[in-house]
């Protein structure tokens, strides 16, 4: 398997692109997020990822840097399925409430011809805590994570032969969380800025984290891997090496720091 990473920033990032990125293997593709717009069908483009090939979809929750994108996806696929373009069914995760969210907005922004295809061939999939779906032969165990802001879903993905892939969405590590990200062989979290720098980006207030939060989880969960995201843009020329830097300082395992369209074999 191996992951594509379309987007490494945050909501308000004008450097990079929102948040998202693909979980590919020899069954096919998986899409995680949206990010905020459009830019979403380019970032595919240029990953050489054909839209027609994607038919599962998960989203995190409903904040609009990780939704809209879905809405322009939902748009495209189902125009493809009326062309005769697109070959099967779309399926797209996510919990409860934010299903139903995605079933008022694309009643609201696309015509009659492309939302008449949601439940016929495009079907909006809820998901609770706990619950486990195999997905292109791999079984995705999804969780809430207990936000404090929009209700927020992450995920466990078994990687086969005993190896683990866990995402803890947007927002701090929950204790809850550790059955799926302890001793995970990657972890995927957000890291908003450096702790040298919380004071001028203030990620608390935002309830984000530092580099050097999630590198402190990382290193206590004996996590193997841990892949960075969801970051400011401020410091994008030399965010790499800035934040590899400090997390260096408290991760002992493998840190990656992606840039947009970077592919990480798992």
């Amino acid at each position: 398997m191996k992951l594509t990473i379309l987007g490494t920033g945050n909501a308000l990032v004008t450097e990079c692109y929102n948040t998202c990125y693909v979980l590919s293997s020899a069954e096919g593709h998986f899409l995680i997020d949206g990010g905020g717009g459009s830019e979403i069908l380019a970032r595919l483009k240029k990953a050489g990822i054909d839209v027609n090939d994607i038919h599962h979809i998960f989203v995190t929750h409903k904040h609009i840097d990780h939704v809209m994108g879905i809405i322009w996806m939902l748009r495209v696929i189902c125009q493809n399925m009326n062309a005769g373009k697109y070959q099967g069914e779309a399926y797209i995760y996510a919990h409860q409430e934010l299903t139903e969210m995605l079933r008022v907005l694309a009643e609201m922004l696309l015509n009659k011809k492309e939302t008449k295809l949601i439940g016929d061939r495009v079907h909006l999939v809820p998901v609770t805590d706990g619950e486990q779906k195999e997905i292109l032969g791999h079984r995705y165990t999804f969780f809430d994570i207990d936000s404090t802001k929009a209700k927020q879903y992450g995920y466990m993905c078994d990687l086969g032969d005993g190896r683990k892939l866990t995402c803890c969405g947007d927002e701090p590590y929950n204790e809850k969380e550790e059955p799926y990200a302890a001793g995970s062989d990657w972890l995927l979290h957000e890291a908003f800025c450096l702790d040298g720098q919380a004071d001028i980006f203030r990620p608390y207030e935002k309830h984000h984290s530092t580099v050097k939060d999630a590198c402190e989880l990382a290193e206590r969960l004996h996590v193997k891997n841990l892949v960075l995201y969801h970051t400011e843009d401020k410091n994008i020329a030399r965010r790499q090496e800035l934040y590899r830097a400090e997390g260096e300082t408290y991760f002992t395992g493998n840190l990656l720091i992606p840039e947009d369209m970077d592919v990480i074999e798992l």
